[in-house]
């Protein structure tokens, strides 16, 4: 089977969503580009929690499925291809829904506030799309939403979730844990009527530059620790 190890990496990505409650059962999509015009993407018929190597597919620029015995969305074909075609940088592409940050993004001018350190790590890493348009079933408008990424790895959808990008699953989904995490802390603490204490902008600017020093490194060492885990605990995934 072609692409083994990608496929193992995302399967994994999909049972630890579906396990920090990041998914929406055999909705949203992750993908992966693994060649000249061939990606990986989940299939649409299997729910995230029981996805394995083998059930992931492998599909070119035109939709096609090459390998799998499953069908494809049709929203992640126009999202993710558009974004993999128009964004170098985002060989991996992570799509939830996902509840805190989409909360955030449901929210007139949803921002995520610099006001904690998950959220630091987001500084000038972050876009945001302010216009919902519908499920992106299109060629234009899966064009539109990856104008918006830029040169950042995350995108904030307004009324819709978020895409998380990177040159690895570790690293993409490192930012998907991470960024739902900071929204969380956030939404909870507007929960409290109470205002959200500000940090200096030169603090926000010198943190968020350690943090992208060790940050390769760290999501490395992070997704290796939870395919172990994984692999111990339902090693059927990498089949």
């Amino acid at each position: 089977m072609q692409y083994q190890e990608e496929r193992q990496n995302l399967a994994a990505a999909l049972r630890w969503a579906a396990k920090y409650d990041l998914h929406e059962g055999i909705d949203n999509h992750f993908s992966v580009e693994v060649g000249e015009d061939r990606y990986l993407i989940n299939p649409w018929e299997v729910h995230w929690s029981e996805v394995k190597a083998s059930d992931v597919l492998v599909i070119d620029s035109k939709g096609n499925v090459l390998e799998g015995e499953h069908t494809i969305e049709a929203t992640a074909f126009y999202i993710h291809l558009a974004m993999h075609r128009m964004n170098p940088h985002a060989k991996v592409i992570l799509h939830t829904h996902m509840p805190y940050i989409t909360a955030l993004a449901s929210t007139e001018g949803g921002r995520l506030e610099m006001v904690s350190q998950n959220a630091i790590r987001f500084h000038n890493r972050i876009s945001y799309d302010d216009e919902y348009n519908g499920l992106g079933d299109d060629d234009d408008e899966g064009a539109r939403m990856a104008s918006k990424l830029g040169n950042n790895t995350t995108m904030v959808m307004a009324n819709h979730g978020v895409i998380c990008v990177g040159p690895t699953v570790g690293a993409a989904f490192d930012d998907l844990y991470f960024l739902e995490k900071a929204a969380k802390i956030q939404v909870i603490a507007e929960s409290t009527g109470r205002p959200l204490k500000q940090i200096p902008e030169d603090v926000v600017e010198s943190t968020a530059q350690a943090i992208r020093e060790i940050h390769t490194d760290y999501s490395g060492s992070h997704w290796k620790v939870l395919c172990r885990m994984l692999a111990k605990e339902s090693p059927e995934y990498l089949q």
